[in-house]
């Protein structure tokens, strides 16, 4: 009777600590430039079908060399952790030391650039499902984590987007219709064993989850006209590129060499207020690269690069952040906006590698009031969103959610 017992203490007790680990946002100071993205993919995104190789990236400002680990965790559509063992998902190790990292060259800001490649020789992945990469320091102390999607072809998803169709907020935000087809699954109960998530712009934080279908037909779940299903709009990014960072180029005014290099962006004015203006974005997505040198990995540069937003009114208890997948779109200290009385402007300095970035600006009241992406930038049903649509399912008799599909759209014209 023991054994079993301390089976279940041992099993809860690690589902509590990686849902720990899940829970943690704050990134140590010295680790910057973090990406999980498919390396042959023009498009940055985490969302990729099963056996597709993702690369695990980051730099380390102490510029040493560490004995970093990644982790594998299988999760569920909501982000706890599946009630399965690691080899039922993983054939290999959960838990392995990054063995690929290389100092950087020519640079006034010296790192150490740490990437590995999931699956590897060490750690192939068996099933598809939402998978929590984290990554550990030599005292098993979390530094950060990442989120990443493996799915299976097994239905097929369409997806459209439109204005919404309710009266109020019809120039606001855009209404997400679509459609999973299942001729493949055997599923005697589809309403309770397919549960679908849908993300903006791949964006976690604001994911809809807990849908119901519509209407029913033979191997089809229509989801349509539903009031849940509205996302706010939004507004197109901003943007700047750093790539010739001795130089001005998009969207900078000036560049000034200390004991790094300073950009500074010409200042933003609030656009919630005005009229939709068309700008191609790439989501609030960024790209590390160079015209200094041949490798953007190790001979990228780090700027401080300074943003600033005109004030339109005196500053209040509300803070103002620079946020974009640079940032994990979070608001923390390092990057809230502070009010120069004798310039007039809300302004923030970041250390970046050089590349191409969007961002946005987001406000917060206070610790427990929800972050606003759109009272600065607007919301406008113009924007060009992507949705995604992610199909889980749960067979008969198991006890963890495969993806089975996955449909994108961009918003129609």
């Amino acid at each position: 009777m023991l054994q079993p017992l301390f089976k279940n203490l041992l099993l809860c007790s690690l589902l509590f600590s990686v849902g720990f680990l899940a829970a943690q946002t704050t990134v140590p100071s010295h680790i910057k430039t973090i990406q999980l993205r498919a390396p042959q993919q023009q498009i940055t995104t985490a969302i990729v079908p099963l056996g597709t190789i993702l690369e695990l990236s980051f730099d380390d400002l102490d510029a040493d060399q560490k004995e970093y680990q990644y982790k594998i965790t299988h999760m569920d559509i909501h982000w706890n952790p599946s009630a399965i063992s690691s080899s039922q998902y993983l054939n290999g190790f959960d838990q392995n030391t990054i063995e690929s990292y290389e100092n950087s060259f020519n640079t006034l800001q010296s790192y150490t650039h740490y990437q590995v490649n999931i699956p590897n020789e060490y750690t192939q992945i068996l099933t598809s499902g939402n998978y929590l990469i984290s990554v550990l320091d030599e005292d098993d102390t979390l530094l950060f984590s990442k989120r990443c999607v493996f799915y299976e072809h097994t239905t097929a998803i369409g997806v459209a987007v439109t204005r919404s169709h309710n009266p109020n907020t019809i120039d606001q935000q855009q209404a997400v219709e679509f459609v999973v087809n299942y001729p493949h699954l055997k599923s005697n109960n589809p309403a309770q064993e397919i549960q679908v998530a849908v993300l903006q712009n791949e964006q976690w934080s604001t994911a809809i989850t807990q849908l119901q279908p519509r209407f029913f037909k033979q191997y089809q779940l229509v989801y349509k006209l539903d009031p849940s299903l509205l996302f706010w709009a939004g507004n197109e990014y901003l943007n700047f590129d750093t790539k010739y960072v001795r130089n001005t180029g998009m969207n900078i005014y000036r560049t000034v060499e200390k004991s790094v290099w300073h950009t500074y962006l010409y200042p933003n004015q609030a656009r919630a207020k005005k009229v939709y203006q068309y700008n191609p974005d790439i989501n609030g997505q960024f790209v590390v690269r160079t015209l200094d040198g041949d490798i953007a990995s190790t001979e990228a540069d780090y700027t401080q690069v300074h943003f600033s937003l005109q004030a339109t009114e005196e500053p209040s208890d509300e803070k103002i952040y620079v946020v974009g997948a640079f940032n994990n779109f979070t608001c923390t200290e390092e990057n809230a906006m502070q009010h120069n009385s004798e310039t007039g402007l809300h302004e923030v300095t970041l250390l970046l590698k050089q590349g191409f970035y969007n961002y946005g600006f987001a406000t917060k009241k206070s610790n427990s009031q929800p972050v606003d992406t759109t009272a600065i930038d607007g919301n406008f049903y113009q924007t060009e969103n992507q949705y995604t649509v992610i199909a889980y399912y749960t067979a008969f008799g198991e006890n963890y959610q495969r993806v089975v599909g996955v449909g994108k759209s961009a918003t129609p014209l």
